[in-house]
This record gives C-alpha cells, structure tokens and sequence, in this order.
C-alpha cells in the first residue's frame, strides 16, 4: 500500500490531474467492453456526490465569509477617506475583470469547439433546466423593470438560504447584517464576531476536506462524461483552447491593465512596478492563496513601491478579503465555456447577474487554495447552468489558480499605490 500513501503525499493538482486522467480511462474502457450503464449507475454517482457537497458548503461559506469580510473593514471609522476610495477602486477593477473574460469567452467561444453530435444528448438532459430560467425571464419581465430589486431582495432568509439560485438574496443579507454590525459598539458584538471567526474556521475546513475529495470526485464526472460522449476527443481540444484563453485573460490584466492603472494614478514607475511584483506573484504562483502571500506583498509594496504603512495594513488585507480580479476574470470565463459546451444561451439578463454575481461572491471567496470551485459553483446554480459542468474544467484547474492567485495579489498592490498617491 505504500504506492497508496505516495499518491496522497502528491499535491492536490497532481492528484485531481491523474483523476482527470483515470476518469478518461475508465470512461474508454467501459465504452470498449459495453460498460457504460456501469459507469452511470456506480461511478458517475461519487462525482455527483462531489458536486452536491460543493452546493452543500457553498450558501454558509459565502454568508460567513461576507459577514467577516464587511465587519473586518472596522477601521473604515478611523480611515473613512481611504476606506471609501479602496472599495471603489477595488469594485471597479473586479467589474473591469469580469468584463474583460465575458468578452474573451465570447469572441473566441472555446466551448463551441466540441463537437455538437456527440453533446446532444447531454444538452437535453438539461433542457427541463434551461426551460425553467427562460420562464422564469419571461415572468420577471412581465413584472416590471424593476423586478431584480425583488430577486435581490429576500423576504425570507431561511427559504433563500434554501435554494442555492437564490445566493443573491444570501448576499444582501450579509452585507446588510455587517453594516448594521459596523455601526453598533464593538464591545456588544465582540462575542458575535468571535462566533463568527469560529464559524469560519470550522467551515473552511470543511472546504479543505471537500477539495479533498476533488481526484475522487473528478474522476467519477470524467468516466460519466465521456462514456456520456462515446469518447469523443473534440472537448479535450475546446478545453486546451479554454486554457489558453483564460491564460490570455490573465496577462491582459497583468502586463496591460495594472500597468496601465499605475501609470495614469501613482508615480510609481510601470517598469519598477512590474519588477517589484515578481516574487509577490511568484509566491503567490507557488503556493495559490491571497491570505498567504500577504505577508511578502506588504513587504514589497513597502519597501519598494514606497506606500505608506498605514494605507498598506489597510488596503491590503482588506484586498485579500474582496479583490479577487483574477478570480473573477477566470470565472466569467468558465461559465461561459460550461454554457456553450452545454449548448446553454445565455440571454443579457443572465450575463448581467453574472457580472453581478461574480463582484458580490468575490467578497465571499476565500483566499486559499480551491476555494473559487465553491464560489462557482454557486455562480452556475445562479444563472439556471448546472453544476455538474464543474467537472468539465476541474482537471485543469490547479495551474490556472496558482496564475490568478497572482493576477489577485497584483491587483491588491496596485490599489494599495493608487490609494496612497498624495
């Protein structure tokens, strides 16, 4: 068994890697000896298994987060005037994110790659799905313009908390409950937030044992998904493209957008920017956490971009918690190449609340290792795409989180110098 306990010693990629690859296997095999109604009845199971403990953790993981994330911004009182301008800056540049990958994801549209034949019959299992929100758009129109107020808006936060397409309203209620938090004496809710901090602890360990789970739950997807295809390659192909541009979206906002930000609001110079930031991004690269690299970005954003501490041990952490560009810019992407794979149009309506969806979730998305996979999960449920399409992107995943994690810190840095011009 020792061969056994060398694969857990592998890190987590390798192992959701040699899942992904296994799951191919197994899935080509049971097509070669007319297993496929085995894979679907005993193994595809374990990965919708997966998938349902992601939507498990996903409503208590973002609510909590939100919560700790709006009432961790107490010294907003004492820096009411950079409080104010960081979160600005930092919505700004998500919506900028989020807009740059919907518009990658359309133009090059990665997902229509796969052949359409081989998908067909995997696009009418959710076509009862997609029905359902296209009624449902139909219905929202009828009540008026202003009708998304009424969806965001819960007037019942045990039946929101209840239905994971209802994460909006999960959301208002956390930013609503942390700013009424903020204003009352910290002496009163010191022991609420202390539950909290314990609530967030127990939960992103839950995350950690469900992440875990990731190569098991990856491989089961994968041996569903292509005994579902006939074993047809055509998705691995859409899926190197999907890669590449995710990839491409990532150093748009890495050489084009924050220089360019640095540029126009710091004195800070592009080239000493762009130096400075190599071993934040390269720590950030190595290990895949905002929260994590925060000591070594406070560092360099110090010593060498020369921003104040006062701004920087505030901006920063504060980014750790509610900027995620990267994160965001990956996510918009990656719902738009599970839609088309899946042969899901999405109307304007649905790519507003994706925008939407994906500022707010930001907030709520933990600064450690996989914790975006529960954020996007939500996302999907959100926007009527179902969330068993993760497992098309999963095998993936881990070098694209190791890039954006230094996509988020760059931005992090970034804010902290425009933030502290004079």
């Amino acid at each position: 068994m020792s061969w056994f306990k060398k694969l857990f010693s592998l890190p987590l990629y390798i192992q959701i890697l040699i899942g992904m690859i296994a799951g191919v296997l197994i899935g080509v095999v049971a097509i070669q000896v007319d297993g496929v109604l085995f894979v679907q009845n005993w193994i595809r199971p374990w990965g919708q298994i997966f998938i349902r403990l992601l939507q498990l953790i996903a409503i208590p993981l973002v609510f909590i987060s939100l919560i700790k994330g709006v009432t961790g911004l107490k010294d907003i009182s004492k820096f009411s005037r950079i409080g104010g301008k960081t979160i600005s800056i930092y919505l700004v540049t998500t919506c900028v994110a989020v807009l740059l990958g919907l518009f990658l994801g359309l133009i090059i549209q990665p997902g229509k790659l796969v052949n359409p034949d081989r998908v067909k019959h995997i696009q009418e299992n959710y076509l009862s799905v997609v029905d359902e929100k296209k009624q449902a758009s139909i219905e929202g129109q009828k009540n008026g313009p202003l009708n998304f107020l009424n969806e965001i808006v819960p007037n019942n936060l045990v039946s929101a908390a209840a239905d994971n397409s209802k994460m909006l309203q999960v959301i208002f209620f956390a930013v609503f409950f942390g700013i009424a938090a903020l204003t009352v004496s910290h002496s009163k809710i010191a022991p609420v937030l202390s539950f909290f901090d314990g609530l967030n602890d127990i939960i992103l360990r839950m995350v950690d044992y469900i992440v875990m789970f990731a190569p098991w739950g990856v491989a089961a997807l994968m041996a569903g998904l292509v005994a579902d295809t006939g074993g047809d390659m055509s998705i691995f192909g859409a899926l190197g493209v999907y890669a590449l541009v995710v990839i491409a979206g990532m150093f748009i906002l890495l050489l084009g957008f924050y220089p360019l930000l640095i540029r126009l609001f710091t004195k800070v110079s592009v080239r000493k920017f762009i130096r400075s930031m190599y071993p934040v991004q390269l720590f950030a690269f190595t290990t895949s956490s905002s929260a994590a690299t925060l000591p070594v970005t406070m560092e360099v954003v110090e010593k060498d971009l020369k921003v104040s501490q006062e701004v920087a041990s505030f901006v920063l952490p504060v980014g750790v918690t509610i900027n995620m560009d990267g994160t965001s810019c990956y996510q918009s992407i990656s719902i738009l190449f599970i839609a088309q794979v899946l042969g899901i149009d999405l109307s304007l309506g649905q790519m507003a609340v994706i925008v939407l969806m994906t500022i707010l979730s930001s907030i709520g998305t933990p600064g450690i290792p996989g914790g975006s996979y529960v954020v996007l999960t939500m996302v999907l449920t959100s926007v009527g795409i179902p969330a068993e399409g993760l497992a098309l992107i999963l095998g993936i995943d881990r070098p694209l989180d190791m890039l954006r994690t230094a996509v988020n810190v760059t931005g992090d840095a970034a804010v902290a110098a425009i933030v502290d011009k004079k």
